[in-house]
């Protein structure tokens, strides 16, 4: 059996009569890749402060690598590291002083400190900005670096927390590069939430939340395998008569604000061929836009939370 490297049961979390996380139970396994996806408010952060030690529950219990995150909290942040939404970095100090300065916190000694500081510089592609001030660097520089200062001391279970938010496709691309290959080196779970769906793809697994509960777990190809076959998107000026005079065959479809999605699945008796040409004859002057594609986890997240 896989040793567990999160175990949370019965996991709930209140600030008055409002609950933002409501009795989550979760298995994440050592080495695992995991993406806890919802919108904004779902109880994505809240579960990780939780999980980390950061917030005490108000009932349930949390478990990493089989200590308990209350009783052993010192014992669990040594072998957890984190990377907030918001920057941890001393922007004053250079880029080596801000690593050697986390490998302390964790009392490394300075040959392991200056080893791992190497080596992430290295890794990170950071070597020639490592005397330079922190407050000087691009935002993507600075998340790097704040990834690179939350494994110094080689974590067991990595916590990223939106780590690409606000950046460039380019940056957030290459932050993952560095990410994926940080975890083939050490074989570090790594435990994701993000607004970027197609960053949690390659996770092993994916659970989304939503109002504080877990609703839908598992790998994210078989996720949107099991959606549909093929998404029909239609744009329209007047997106409710189209719902009207398909939803009795194609079913229920999701709306975002003159475009349709309806899910097409095993039916012989469609013929999509068909169907586009009378859409165009019918409501010609008001279609914008018809296209048939191959369903992704963004329209797993998108049913899951409009449903």
């Amino acid at each position: 059996m896989d040793q567990l490297a999160v175990t949370v049961k019965g996991l709930e979390k209140k600030y008055g009569n409002f609950k933002a996380v409501s009795n989550m139970n979760l298995d994440i396994s050592a080495g695992e890749f995991f993406g806890l996806l919802g919108p904004n408010g779902a109880g994505k952060t809240t579960s990780i402060h939780m999980m980390s030690t950061l917030v005490k529950p108000t009932s349930g219990t949390v478990n990493i690598f089989g200590l308990d995150v209350i009783k052993n909290s010192v014992n669990v942040r040594s072998k957890i590291g984190l990377v907030f939404q918001e920057s941890a970095l001393d922007r004053q100090l250079s880029v080596l002083e801000n690593l050697r300065f986390a490998g302390l916190l964790h009392n490394l000694s300075f040959n392991l400190i200056k080893k791992r500081t190497n080596f992430l510089l290295d890794l990170f592609n950071l070597s020639e900005k490592k005397n330079v001030a922190v407050g000087t660097l691009s935002g993507g520089q600075r998340r790097v670096l704040d990834i690179a200062r939350g494994v110094m001391h080689e974590p067991k279970l990595l916590f990223l927390d939106e780590p690409t938010i606000g950046l460039d496709l380019p940056t957030r691309r290459n932050i993952w590069r560095y990410i994926h290959q940080l975890r083939s080196q050490t074989g570090m779970t790594v435990l994701l939430t993000t607004h970027y769906l197609e960053e949690a793809e390659t996770c092993d697994r994916v659970a989304f939340l939503k109002k504080g509960n877990l609703v839908l777990t598992g790998n994210p190809k078989k996720l949107v395998k099991k959606l549909a076959r093929e998404i029909l998107e239609i744009e329209s000026t007047n997106p409710k008569i189209i719902l009207d005079n398909l939803k009795s065959f194609l079913g229920p479809a999701l709306q975002e604000f003159e475009t349709l999605f309806f899910k097409i699945n095993n039916n012989d008796e469609l013929d999509l061929t068909r169907l586009i040409n009378e859409l165009k004859q019918n409501f010609g002057s008001e279609l914008k836009r018809v296209i048939v594609r191959q369903p992704n986890l963004n329209d797993v997240f998108l049913w899951v939370n409009f449903k």
